[in-house]
Parts: C-alpha cells; sequence; structure tokens
C-alpha cells in the first residue's frame, strides 16, 4: 500500500455528552483523504460557500480552497487515510478535479464493501487492526481497478520533504513536461493547478511550524517557509483562510484538540 498511501490519522476522544464543543477550523491542505467515522457523525460548514455537510459514516473528499469549520460530537473517533499524490485518481479513474471542494459519501464512489469497514473499525481492539482492515478493502478496491503511476506522481510526492518547493516551471522541467502539460496533467490527478498547490503546501509548511513553534516571529517563518517576506506570507493567509495570520492562529488554538493538551502539527 506504500504506492498510495502517504499517511493514516488517527483521533480519538471523549468529551463529556451535552457540552458544547468548540469547531475545528480546516484550512485548504496539500492532500485527498478517505475518512471513516465509526462512532459519532462529524457536521462540516464551508466558511466561504456556507454550504452544510455531515452525518456520513465513510466520506472522500479531495483538494479543497476553502476553510471548513468541523463539528464533533462527544465521542469521536476518525480513521483517516491520506493518500499520495495522484493516488485517488489512479483507484478510482475519476478525475480529481471532480473532487475539489468535495465532501462525498464515500459509499458512492468506492464499492458495497466500504459499508462493512466502520463496523469492523468499531470492534478493533487497536490502531494495528484498524490499519489492516481499511488496507483489506483498499487492496481490494485496487485489485479491481488501479491505474498506472505518472513521474508526476513521483514528483510531487517527494515535494512533501523537500527544504525549498520548486517553481512550476521547474516541476514540468522534472517531469520531462511542458508546463502546459504539466497543469493539464497535475489538475487532472490533483484536482487543481500546480501553482495553487504549491501554495497550499507553502501555507501548510508555515502552519504548522508555528504549531510546533509558537514562539518563532511570522517573519522568521515566512523566510524559512519560502515566502519573499511577511506580506507574501500574510497574502496567502488572506487568499486561503480570509484572515491575517494571527487571526487564524487564534481560531487554532480555540481547537478541540487543544483540550487535550495536543497540537496539530503533523
Amino acid at each position: 500500500m506504500t504506492d498510495y498511501i502517504r499517511s493514516y490519522r488517527l483521533v480519538r476522544f471523549e468529551f463529556k455528552s451535552g457540552l458544547a464543543l468548540p469547531c475545528k477550523a480546516y484550512p485548504p491542505r496539500p492532500e485527498h483523504c478517505l475518512s471513516f467515522y465509526p462512532k459519532d457523525f462529524e457536521q462540516v460548514e464551508f466558511a466561504g460557500s456556507g454550504k452544510k455537510v455531515g452525518n456520513l459514516r465513510a466520506v472522500l473528499f479531495g483538494q479543497q480552497t476553502e476553510v471548513s469549520n468541523r463539528f464533533v460530537g462527544s465521542d469521536f473517533l476518525l480513521f483517516q487515510v491520506v493518500f499520495k499524490p495522484g493516488a485517488l485518481f489512479r483507484i478510482t479513474g475519476v478525475p480529481s478535479f471532480e473532487f475539489t471542494n468535495c465532501y462525498l459519501d464515500a459509499e458512492t464512489v468506492f464499492s458495497r464493501e466500504i459499508k462493512n469497514v466502520n463496523e469492523k473499525l468499531n470492534d478493533c481492539s487497536g490502531h494495528e487492526e484498524m490499519v489492516a482492515v481499511v488496507e483489506a478493502f483498499l487492496s481490494n478496491e485496487i485489485r479491481k481497478k488501479s491505474l498506472s503511476p505518472n513521474r508526476i506522481d513521483t514528483i510531487n510526492t517527494t515535494l512533501f520533504t523537500r527544504n525549498f518547493l520548486p517553481t512550476v516551471d521547474k516541476l514540468a522541467d522534472e517531469a520531462c513536461l511542458s508546463t502546459r502539460q504539466c497543469e493539464r496533467l497535475f489538475k487532472e490527478r490533483m484536482g487543481v493547478s500546480p501553482k495553487y498547490f504549491l501554495k497550499v503546501l507553502r501555507f501548510e509548511n508555515t502552519f504548522r511550524m508555528k504549531n510546533k513553534h509558537p514562539h518563532l516571529d511570522w517573519l522568521t517563518l515566512a523566510l524559512h517557509c519560502g515566502y519573499y517576506d511577511y506580506q507574501h506570507l500574510a497574502k496567502d493567509y488572506r487568499d486561503l483562510t480570509q484572515k491575517t495570520p494571527n487571526d487564524f492562529y487564534r481560531m487554532e488554538l480555540a481547537a478541540p484538540e487543544r483540550a487535550f493538551g495536543a497540537v496539530d502539527t503533523y
């Protein structure tokens, strides 16, 4: 499964019943995910469009371009698959721009076997069993249909471990493509343009570094993460979150996991 999955996320917490929980503001992230909710549902409100969705046991979503506010129940369990770049396209055969800004019932995309996954997850005694359940399901889906990887998928995967992000032209050169070919393939496999994806990835590096090192000032973060200056960073924050860096960071400080001493740094 290493050709398809970048990471797994497991979130589990219980609050006192009836307690009003704060929402979790999710900024655009450079990822496509499949999420399972074996216990309480999640409710989602998109900050830009005002669209509201929720009450789904299995959710598939592609690249997001606006903040989504997530509201969860008091008995919450999330098991999430974060796909490698291009993997969702390879598994489904659906151009990834069809999933952009969507929060879809995964049962409409995958086989009906997905209905059994949540029940099995709920019966698991630990995270290793959960991984085995989800990997068994995905392995069956991949055996039924899976497209070959493209060089752009491999290069995009390396972006998550680079110290400095390339320009779009450099990305195209590395993939042995023209800039136009790169943009077309990128949108098909990632759902957005390479320029936008690189912006989101640079923002996420800054967002997570601020959470991990809250004492660092914004200019230091900006220069470390590849921005020209603070104004460049602030512009991307406004474009992606509609807020200033400080305002969005204050929202992050009120996230539900902070009540348990946990910080969103992964």
